[in-house]
């Protein structure tokens, strides 16, 4: 049997007891998680419960704070804990594998959590992941003039470095050959109004071209995501042979940033007098999901410069490194200030840019991500700038 209260009070301080993981979803990292996996001894929040709850040969849930404890089960959540069992599900996750985020798409957090305690891909004592290779499979992709969705052959040739897709199922001859180091992908799940959306990003004759597809299987398109992905890693090992591995999945590149704070945009060049910017972010406020944040994400690193910060849009994430710590408390005073301030009429309509005085600018190392939500794929900045998500990119 049970105490309720006492048992709910030893589960709030395992939530908060330190060295063990506990304060952050086991499987997203979403903060303060307000329910658990009594089956694996693990605390989660609420969407990656959901997900749980669909396979309880392996998981079963529980509210931590509304459901009844027995005395053996609040025992075992305190043999466990988070770290405790990711070190075990989580022992060899490849580099490429895409691990979301608390704000990313559904799909991708459904077949993390498989991955990990149903098909159990990523424990010490499995199969030796190698790099997915060569891939090819039937994708809806929407037409160019019309909503439509047709279904096309898509062939990724990793050793060569090219995505190609057929609007012919037998065909000889692609619509398309893609290379690798101009691609990025990003699930858009509501904007193409699929829950296995992925947008696939890539320039071609100085314009950018997008193809939006999906799948009907969840684990189809993930494991789409992930071949891009590994195929990205391989030629970055191949194009940067000089970093760790760790470095070379999303290297950051130099950039001039600027910012204009009336119009709310931020804006990047290759160099400071460049007459066009490669690219904007236009910076929402905080209600609709816009934040900056000190630091770069766990398990990124700046090349040259280690002072950095994350901008997360609803979209995706920035990951940006400035050159010392004053310019970047500067940087992030001004982009607070942008965040913290209500939008306009102007900025509603999102219209013409027009560049005014006020804002700040300078060099930045943008991180620039592989594929992407990453962690970002589509960043800027000099800051040191190196994109990741997933909403989210491949890298």
């Amino acid at each position: 049997m049970g105490d309720r209260e006492p048992n709910k009070k030893r589960l709030l301080e395992l939530l908060r007891a330190p060295d063990t993981g506990n304060a952050y979803c086991a499987d997203c990292g979403a903060a303060d998680p307000d329910w658990a996996s009594y089956k694996l001894g693990i605390f989660i929040c609420l969407n990656c419960c959901g997900v749980h709850r669909n396979f309880p040969d392996i998981s079963r849930v529980k509210s931590v704070r509304l459901d009844f404890w027995d005395d053996s089960i609040v025992e075992f959540m305190t043999h466990n804990g988070n770290l405790r069992v990711k070190a075990k599900f989580e022992a060899r996750v490849p580099a490429f594998y895409y691990i979301p985020q608390a704000n990313d798409c559904l799909v991708l957090k459904e077949q993390w959590i498989r991955a990990k305690y149903e098909r159990r891909e990523f424990m010490a004592d499995g199969e030796t992941i190698s790099l997915p290779g060569n891939r090819e499979g039937f994708l809806w992709k929407r037409g160019r003039d019309n909503s439509q969705f047709l279904r096309r052959r898509f062939v990724l040739l990793a050793r060569e470095g090219l995505l190609k897709y057929y609007t012919k199922e037998g065909g000889k001859n692609p619509k398309a050959v893609i290379s690798i180091k101009d691609l990025n992908a990003t699930f858009q799940t509501e904007k193409i109004g699929h829950p296995h959306g992925l947008q696939i990003t890539y320039r071609r004759d100085g314009h950018i071209r997008n193809l939006f597809v999906y799948h009907e299987s969840g684990k189809e398109i993930v494991d789409w995501f992930n071949a891009l992905r590994a195929a990205r890693l391989q030629y970055l090992k191949l194009a940067f042979p000089e970093l760790p591995e760790s470095e070379q999945r999303e290297p950051f590149k130099k950039r001039w940033f600027a910012l204009d704070c009336h119009e709310r945009r931020l804006l990047y060049y290759k160099n400071p007098l460049d007459a066009f910017e490669q690219g904007q972010v236009f910076l929402g406020n905080k209600e609709q999901g816009y934040e900056v944040y000190e630091d770069l994400p766990k398990g990124i690193r700046g090349n040259r410069w280690k002072a950095g910060l994350t901008i997360v849009t609803p979209e995706r994430r920035y990951v940006l490194t400035c050159p010392n710590e004053k310019e970047q408390q500067e940087w992030l005073e001004s982009l607070r200030g942008v965040l913290s301030s209500p939008l306009t009429l102007l900025n509603r309509l999102n219209g013409v840019l027009l560049f005014r005085p006020g804002g700040r600018n300078g060099w930045v190392w943008r991180f620039i991500p592989v594929i992407p939500a990453l962690w970002e794929a589509e960043a800027g900045g000099s800051l040191e700038d190196r994109s990741s998500r997933p909403a989210w990119p491949i890298w």
